[in-house]
């Protein structure tokens, strides 16, 4: 039931992974298209792909910190006109200075405000903000893929060698590779958006130590094979009472 239930964590990961993969094109052709759109001549009447920046007061924010789901979030309200409702993905480095009266000023592409700059001259993208997605999208890629993939090799094994305790011992190592490659995959991309460094970053990082772990993993999985991670030490005895 164990090796089931990561070969089902596998399939969903995988699909998780594909996904992100595929969205990886479309998501640096939309942030090409922003960073490449002219300035607005005019306030744009209707959505249009050319870049206008609008004053805005912050009327309340809310960063939803204990709610489940939620995105800190922002009421925005230009000189004249209806307010506008923008999230964030994350709360720093603007959202969470926000305070009701306060002056910013936002990005407005394609009808949305994807940009908020604060007086201090502070930048953050909002929810529908086109910048960082292809980096978001590669790491989410990398992470699901690397340990779906040793997930299910993981999972499958044990159930085409049931009673070969070894190979379930080599399987059980294949999996948790497979958590430390995910994992290694996050923290990089982490290390990516911390340090503001370029898309290419992601995989120039993550291929070296990626490539430890799988060198890792083929040794224990050769070793537990080899037997070498069985526990055969003989439980010790306990002494015996000695006849006065």
């Amino acid at each position: 039931m164990r090796s089931v239930m990561w070969v089902l964590l596998a399939v969903v990961m995988l699909g998780v992974g594909a996904v992100s993969a595929f969205q990886v094109r479309g998501a640096l052709e939309r942030e090409r298209e922003y960073r490449g759109a002219p300035a607005c001549a005019a306030v744009p009447v209707k959505a249009s792909g050319c870049v206008w920046e609008q004053g805005f007061t912050v009327r309340g924010a809310d960063m939803n910190r204990g709610e489940r789901g939620e995105s800190p979030e922002a009421e925005l309200v230009p000189s004249s006109g209806e307010p506008w409702e923008v999230t964030f993905v994350r709360a720093e480095p603007v959202m969470s200075e926000m305070q009701p009266g306060e002056k910013v000023v936002g990005v407005i592409w394609h009808g949305q405000v994807v940009e908020v700059r604060d007086a201090e001259g502070r930048r953050q993208q909002t929810s529908d903000g086109p910048v960082g997605w292809p980096e978001d999208r590669l790491g989410g890629a990398l992470a699901c893929l690397s340990f779906g993939l040793a997930a299910l090799v993981g999972g499958l094994w044990p159930l085409f060698a049931r009673g070969e305790r070894r190979h379930v011992t080599a399987a059980k190592t294949v999996r948790w590779h497979g958590v430390g490659l995910g994992g290694t995959a996050i923290l990089t991309l982490w290390a990516q958006a911390a340090n503001d460094w370029p898309l290419w970053a992601i995989p120039a990082i993550w291929g070296p130590l990626a490539l430890l772990l799988l060198t890792s993993m083929t040794a224990f999985a050769l070793g537990a094979l080899r037997g070498d991670l069985d526990d055969d030490a003989p439980a010790p005895q306990e002494p015996q009472p000695q006849a006065s």
